[in-house]
């Protein structure tokens, strides 16, 4: 018997048994080269420009989210023992529901347009090294941890729901881990209190005892916070901006004008037929090396915007959520303007970036209570969770420092215009 373990600092020793046959599979499906790519790729992308702390990996977070669905099947089983038999299909799921994301986690996913979830369900089901591991632990078992992953398919609805839900295993994971190296404060779950609450219903499908409630609520008011501070922050917002307008402005210079590797230049000009191996390439250290390089392209915009991001220079941004779709265009145009009088290019200099956020969705995979008799929606029982569905929209006018004076004047106005 061999074993190993995993010293987390959210989670403390995350020990692996290779007598444990799931357990086996998923210490092989670690050191698959695939998966060791994830430690080149930040969970919070260029957040780490914001919060310095945010260095971790989308490594260590994978490793998080199968610990817990490992103690989350683990206790449920003692509800239905038949659960045991999905363990294989679960760890796959949780260890591997990272593997298709892009540089800079969701980031990518905006620069580049691709969508980490059907990367992920490509990798598994066509990269041999990944594939073989799986399928030798039960056949067929490759093309159903992909279909759950992509698709939300699977025999067991509750399967479904340790790995996509309203509370799964990836959220509860990255609640508290971004928060722990961003420094805030606000993401101290109750998961011992959550797991613990977690049972079945009569449907068979993931529900909450009423023990759990509170808890339950805690962690989507986290969940709110850590968008409201933490993800949709404004400088996070610019930097991202930024990343977009980079690989934007790349694409348009063309091929034949900016240099770029081969395997960046199928990211840029052919990611819709992308293979894996140029897809499997790029990583943080690929993206950041090819826009350190750019930062001495014979194009003004493009050298300008890759220095702003390697040297921090960051360009301001202003909440202007409470203002109408009308008065943010108009907003823009202003801060374009005055760009302009300074002799600043605005389309790399002013931009708007919008969200919008739910805390909670109550049709979108909800969740339910059950006390062994009545089976309720949980915002039917919960006024705090009823008022987390109300979204939350954020919108931040990204202009250059030279015109904050100016460009204030001019806000004032628009707020006069706005009421």
């Amino acid at each position: 018997m061999s074993s190993r373990t995993y010293y987390d600092p959210l989670h403390q020793s995350i020990t692996l048994n290779s007598s444990i046959p799931e357990e086996k599979m998923v210490m092989e499906l670690i050191d698959s080269s695939p998966f060791q790519r994830l430690r080149r790729i930040k969970q919070l992308g260029p957040a780490y420009l914001t919060f310095h702390g945010a260095e971790s990996s989308r490594f260590t977070h994978s490793l998080g989210v199968f610990h817990l669905a490992r103690r989350a099947i683990n206790h449920l089983s003692g509800f239905d023992s038949g659960l045991k038999e999905q363990k294989f299909l679960l760890y796959g799921a949780a260890l591997l529901h990272d593997l298709g994301h892009g540089p800079l986690s969701h980031t990518s996913e905006e620069i580049f347009k691709i969508k980490h979830e059907a990367w992920t369900a490509k990798l598994i089901n066509s990269n041999k090294e990944i594939t073989n591991i799986i399928n030798k632990y039960g056949k067929g078992n490759a093309q159903k941890i992909s279909d759950l992953i992509q698709s939300r398919k699977a025999k067991k609805n509750l399967i479904i729901s340790l790995i996509s839900s309203q509370l799964d295993c990836d959220r509860l994971d990255y609640l508290m881990r971004d928060s722990y190296t961003t420094g805030a404060k606000y993401g101290q779950l109750d998961i011992d209190r959550i797991i613990s609450a977690m049972t079945i219903a009569p449907d068979g499908d993931l529900a909450i005892h009423p023990k759990g409630i509170m808890a339950v609520e805690h962690y989507l008011v986290i969940r709110n916070l850590m968008y409201r501070s933490v993800y949709n922050h404004r400088l996070n917002e610019v930097c991202n901006w930024l990343l977009e307008q980079i690989i934007k402005t790349a694409r348009k210079i063309g091929p034949k004008k900016i240099w770029a590797d081969k395997n960046m230049s199928e990211w840029l000009w052919n990611h819709e037929e992308m293979s894996l191996e140029s897809f499997l390439s790029n990583d943080d250290i690929i993206t950041g090396y090819h826009i350190h390089q750019w930062q001495e392209s014979s194009s003004n915009n493009l050298s300008n915007l890759c220095r702003r991001f390697i040297h921090r220079d960051l360009l301001k941004a202003l909440n202007i959520s409470s203002f109408s779709s009308e008065i943010r265009l108009e907003a823009l145009a202003k801060a374009r303007k005055l760009s302009e009088k300074y002799c600043i290019e605005p389309d790399i200099s002013c931009g708007l970036r919008e969200q919008i956020v739910k805390s909670y969705h109550p049709y979108k995979y909800g969740l339910r209570l059950w006390d062994g008799e009545k089976l309720q929606a949980l915002e039917k029982v919960s006024p705090l969770v009823e008022r987390l569905i109300e979204p939350n929209q954020s919108s931040w006018l990204i202009y250059p420092k030279n015109i904050e004076s100016e460009l204030s004047t001019e806000i004032e106005k628009l707020k006069i215009k706005n009421k």
